[in-house]
């Protein structure tokens, strides 16, 4: 889907409006984001769903990276509005069926953005609009060298 960008003069920033259906930061919407954990956490390997879930020809090491990565994300976002939102879902476990019978919704994603419409700003992509997690805010990474110039060549 296309989604138009504006650019502010003022505030010297681009934004977008992104629509209550689309995951933020991933392709595709929150249903399909969320129906792809859900068979992930049913299947009997990870293997066997992204082989599933991935018809296109994207051999098995990319389809499973791309599973891992929105399993890890969903497991991520359930966890932080456990803590953020207790009265709701305390002792709700960090899963796809969980949260689905604790809402009593289809589609657990689109209901916890109506829930946690406060918290989008701090909340990770797929369901919030903060960075990812572990995305380097402009910070140098503890592996990489300072830059500048080689050091001198020994005399030996």
């Amino acid at each position: 889907m296309r989604i138009a960008r504006w650019y502010c003069r003022q505030g010297h920033c681009s934004f977008s409006l992104l629509p209550d259906c689309l995951a933020s930061r991933f392709s595709g919407s929150l249903a399909q984001f969320e129906q792809a954990v859900a068979l992930a956490e049913q299947a009997a390997s990870l293997e066997a769903a992204a082989d599933e879930l991935r018809a296109d020809p994207v051999e098995l090491p990319g389809a499973l990276r791309w599973l891992r990565r929105r399993v890890r994300a969903m497991t991520l976002v359930f966890t932080l509005l456990r803590g953020l939102l207790p009265e709701e879902f305390a002792g709700c476990e960090a899963h796809v069926s969980a949260f689905r019978a604790r809402l009593a919704s289809d589609c657990a994603l689109v209901r916890l953005r109506a829930i946690a419409q406060s918290l989008l700003a701090v909340l990770p992509p797929p369901l919030g609009f903060g960075p990812r997690p572990g995305a380097s805010a402009g910070q140098p990474s503890v592996f990489q060298h300072a830059t500048g110039p080689d050091p001198p060549r020994s005399s030996s």
